[in-house]
């Protein structure tokens, strides 16, 4: 679907089907790299880009010229299944910038999107925070809890994501979801191989005694637990002592635990990514004091 817009007597194609179209895609991967030193292309080939990441470019001499994208993000909360939309991989080249391409990006899927799901948020880095507020955005808080921990002995194997045995037993395992999670991520496999395929493919690891799988890291002797999948049956206090290495002490959660008895929680600091939650639609940080699940981010 290629339709010309006109912006400032210049004009540019606005496409939304990047992912199957082979020359705009590159040229995404192109822009995506300049901006962000990040690349999409293998995760393209290895067939984890699902329908769920929708890029909406403008190409101008056929190049891809800016970017925002939406990413459909399927969760559940207090039983009630939600679909938020968060907007993200904003982008501009260098060459096109202060020409109001990301307002009208952003106006298009606003139009489109807005009717359509739950919640829509973003988040923004300090050079725009004066950006999105135009557009009906607002600032929120996220908080982050953790917990002591006592490690126990647990028999644990870190998974090759190279390996498709591996792969298949990660796949399953985030069939069954996050039991202890305040926010679980749903159906969304693909974004989160865009974790475990690339920079986070050292950190999975399977419980093969308690039947479960962990995604964790450390930072000298806290333990960081990203998601946990399961049934909702096992204890998580079972699931992440038996993760624990043995000078483990603490563990801080990337996301927010359902049960956060003896748990610590702070407030998110972090200059350079702030959060805007669209005021007009649902705004679960009024009611609530969470965050959202670290592999959620796209």
């Amino acid at each position: 679907m290629n339709i010309k817009w006109l912006i400032d007597g210049i004009e540019y194609v606005y496409n939304t089907e990047v992912k199957e179209n082979t020359n705009i895609r590159l040229s995404f991967d192109e822009l995506s790299k300049k901006t962000f030193g990040l690349s999409f292309e293998k995760w393209y080939q290895d067939g984890y880009w699902q329908d769920k990441y929708i890029p909406h470019v403008l190409i101008h001499n056929d190049k891809v010229v800016a970017n925002v994208s939406v990413n459909i993000i399927d969760t559940k909360i207090s039983g009630q299944l939600k679909r938020y939309i968060q907007i993200g991989t904003v982008m501009t080249d260098c060459d096109y910038k202060n020409k109001g391409l990301s307002r009208k990006l952003m106006d298009k899927i606003l139009q489109d999107w807005k009717d359509k799901c739950d919640a829509i948020y973003l988040y923004a880095n300090d050079s725009v925070l004066d950006f999105y507020p135009k557009f009906g955005f607002i600032k929120v808080k996220e908080y982050q809890y953790s917990k002591n921990i006592v490690p126990t002995i647990g028999k644990i194997r870190k998974l090759d994501m190279t390996d498709d045995s591996d792969k298949r037993l990660l796949k399953n395992y985030y069939e069954k979801s996050n039991p202890f999670s305040m926010l679980p991520m749903l159906n969304n496999y693909g974004l989160l191989m865009f974790y475990c395929s690339s920079f986070m493919k050292d950190c999975v690891y399977y419980l093969e005694d308690i039947d479960a799988i962990v995604i964790i890291d450390y930072d000298s002797e806290t333990m960081i637990c990203f998601d946990i999948y399961c049934d909702a049956d096992k204890s998580m206090d079972e699931i992440i002592a038996a993760s624990a290495r043995g000078d483990c002490n603490n563990i801080v959660f990337g996301f927010t635990p359902k049960d956060t008895n003896v748990c610590t929680v702070k407030s998110i600091k972090d200059d350079d990514s702030t959060l805007f939650i669209l005021g007009s639609k649902e705004n679960i940080f009024a009611k609530h004091k969470l965050m959202l699940p670290v592999l959620s981010r796209a």
